[in-house]
């Protein structure tokens, strides 16, 4: 920007693939917010349609009206409910949690860290359930983390507009796990790889487009099979013939 702050994009991430679909940039004056909805045109634009896709936002967006904007284009959400939504967060920690049997255990080991997730879930029937709209089923995800001998447990609550015989407990947990994914799949690689925080571009389009390159050459390297973005980046450095002839080589030509 002129006034020499990064300039803040919103992107929208396939978690299948690893791949950014689409990104917008957030107004100077505004945050995330406003930006939801020309997102989604956006990620429509790419795929044709948003029909039975579901989309994972953070709980800045848990927003009556991003649930309605994402029901009518026949898409559904799950999302987090914090401090920002408290009637909505007393209504979902309040549900009779102690009756409710755990629907799912996970349990990581590594780092030193020992790591016991469990999910239970409610289906709840709106408006008259809770008050978010299309909600179909409350979940509480609690996390019991135990590193060095001090052990510490924090517990999120979420709406799925999904019911039970299409969201299982399994299903819900691996999907709350994938709302990192913008964070490590993206964010992370942009800036350790590309370090892109450390970058100057500020003013005009320039931040955008390079933040559509960077994302351009991690969904390369992803489709391609790599893993190890770091690690692809370098060898396309060294050998950067063979990259241009992978590129070109997949745009059509007209005699």
């Amino acid at each position: 920007r002129a006034d020499g702050g990064q300039v803040h994009l919103l992107s929208a991430l396939d978690t299948s693939t690893g791949i950014v679909l689409a990104q917008v940039t957030v107004s100077a004056k505004s945050n995330e917010i406003p930006a939801f909805a020309p997102l989604l045109d956006a990620v429509e634009q790419v795929l044709g349609s948003l029909t039975g896709l579901l989309f994972i936002a953070d709980a800045l967006h848990t927003q009556t009206a991003h649930a309605e904007e994402i029901a009518a284009r026949g898409a559904h959400l799950m999302i987090p409910t914090k401090g920002n939504q408290p009637t909505l967060f007393k209504q979902l920690k309040t549900l009779p949690w102690p009756e409710i049997p755990i629907g799912d255990r996970r349990r990581d080991t590594g780092h030193g860290r020992r790591e016991t997730r469990t999910v239970k879930a409610i289906t709840v029937a709106t408006p008259g359930g809770i008050r978010f709209p299309h909600a179909e089923q409350a979940v509480r995800i609690t996390r019991t983390r135990t590193t060095s001998g001090k052990t510490s447990r924090e517990t999120a609550y979420y709406t799925v507009s999904l019911p039970a015989e299409q969201a299982q407990p399994a299903d819900l947990q691996h999907w709350a796990r994938l709302e990192w994914h913008i964070e490590n799949r993206v964010h992370h690689v942009r800036d350790v790889t590309f370090r892109e925080d450390l970058h100057q571009a500020r003013t005009g389009t320039g931040p955008a487009v390079l933040a559509t390159l960077r994302n351009t050459s991690i969904g390369y390297h992803r489709t391609n099979g790599e893993a190890n973005i770091a690690r692809a980046t370098r060898r396309a450095n060294r050998r950067p013939h063979d990259l241009i002839t992978a590129v070109t080589s997949s745009i059509p030509t007209t005699q």
